[in-house]
């Protein structure tokens, strides 16, 4: 084993302050000496290179406290943006971010069904919007991270599970989308973005092993395993709507229906259609979980008769996986919300072998938009913040100054 070179060690204690002023903000010379173990005259060479790259700005001073005001230091918002796109088949909702993750600007593009849909236009259209909204151009963004149903075959390139997304089928998409953008772009299936939101900043905060199921018009779920999403060789690990299941017949020739025995039990069209043979009129099946929480008995029944259900399919995923946690995700399991989590945690107790923890994911508010950005977030600060390299190469890491408006 060779010793770490001076440069190479300097990058090592560079990357830790610039993580450590993204976690607890603005820093004194003191403070981040203290929480990195460097000392005084170490941590002020510190930030005076990382000050010097344009990473680092001063930010204030201290206050309270005896003795003068000491200067305190934060990530330089400016140092880079990034954009993330959540696609659906009826919209597409942009963000862009600064480096230290707080959003500057925001679009939707409303994207009726039209013959031969452009995705590229409309990816394009709702980038510029967002990166408008910023003061930016397009071409000032370091990295793109983009959600859509289905997933991309590693293998062809192709996007598979996901008919209802008309436009994103041509082969060469991928290839014609990093063109156009010219900035390298990710992207990801919608619900495995949400499970990297909750990773970042929700219940599987420290959680190497779990699965996030969301409920919503259609079932999916997002597996990790060992800390890190699993796609599975054609990325349809999770696809969880064609899964088998007793209860409803079987499904044949799921591919051409784009639907499962799980989808069929459990999906939006049977909650819509059990709620209202129950008496509940609602217009979707988010509406009638909400209004089942504060019917008695017949809102009881839906939610005691779902509760049964989506356990089936999470005894069969426990089974094979066995997770530490399992979270309840998207618009329908949100409404039902406690009542409905502790439908399916009555009915899992029975029917599971293995008892993970059940609860709710607490990302709602965007939540595929949440992980799209802390999945640009992370690349670009793996790049830029890569002192070793860039103050080998200077020019190659390039802050970025807002437009006026």
């Amino acid at each position: 084993m060779r010793p770490g070179t001076p440069r190479m060690l300097r990058g090592i204690n560079d990357r830790a302050a610039l993580d450590l002023l993204l976690e607890h903000g603005p820093l004194s010379r003191t403070r981040l000496g203290e929480l990195t173990g460097l000392s005084k005259p170490t941590a002020s060479q510190l930030l005076t290179r990382l000050e010097a790259a344009g990473l680092v700005v001063a930010s204030g001073s201290s206050r309270g406290g005896p003795g003068p005001r000491a200067q305190l230091y934060a990530v330089n918002p400016r140092a880079g943006h990034v954009a993330a796109l959540d696609v659906t088949p009826v919209r597409i909702v942009a963000a862009v971010a600064d480096i230290t993750g707080r959003i500057v600007g925001e679009h939707e593009l409303r994207t009726p069904r039209r013959p031969a849909p452009d995705a590229i236009t409309n990816v394009m259209s709702a980038l510029e919007g967002a990166a408008t909204a910023a003061g930016l151009d397009a071409t000032d963004l370091l990295h793109v991270a983009i959600g859509t149903p289905g997933a991309f075959d590693p293998r062809t390139r192709r996007l598979r599970y996901a008919r209802h997304l008309p436009g994103w089928h041509d082969p060469d998409l991928l290839d014609r989308l990093a063109e156009a953008l010219a900035v390298p772009v990710h992207v990801e299936n919608d619900v495995n973005l949400a499970a990297v939101a909750e990773l970042g900043s929700g219940r599987a905060r420290g959680v190497d092993d779990f699965v996030l199921l969301w409920v919503d018009e259609g079932l999916g779920a997002a597996v990790v395993i060992g800390g890190r999403l699993h796609g599975g060789v054609t990325g349809g690990a999770g696809e969880i709507g064609f899964l088998p299941l007793p209860g409803t017949p079987l499904v044949r020739d799921v591919r051409r229906g784009n639907a499962g025995a799980f989808q069929e039990l459990a999906g939006g069209p049977a909650v819509l259609a059990l709620a209202r043979s129950l008496g509940l009129r609602a217009t979707s099946a988010p509406a009638a979980l909400a209004a089942a929480v504060s019917t008695p008995e017949a809102g009881d029944q839906l939610l005691a008769t779902l509760g049964q259900r989506l356990a089936v399919g999470i005894a069969a995923l426990v089974a094979v996986l066995d997770p530490t946690l399992v979270l309840l995700s998207g618009s329908v399991a949100w409404s039902g919300g406690e009542p409905l989590r502790a439908a399916v945690a009555d009915e899992l107790g029975s029917l599971a072998a293995g008892r993970p923890r059940l609860e709710l994911a607490v990302v709602r508010e965007g939540p595929v938009l949440t992980g799209a950005l802390h999945t640009a977030l992370t690349a670009a600060r793996d790049d830029i913040f890569d002192t070793v390299r860039h103050l080998a190469n200077p020019g190659s890491a390039r802050p970025v100054t807002r437009r006026s408006p």
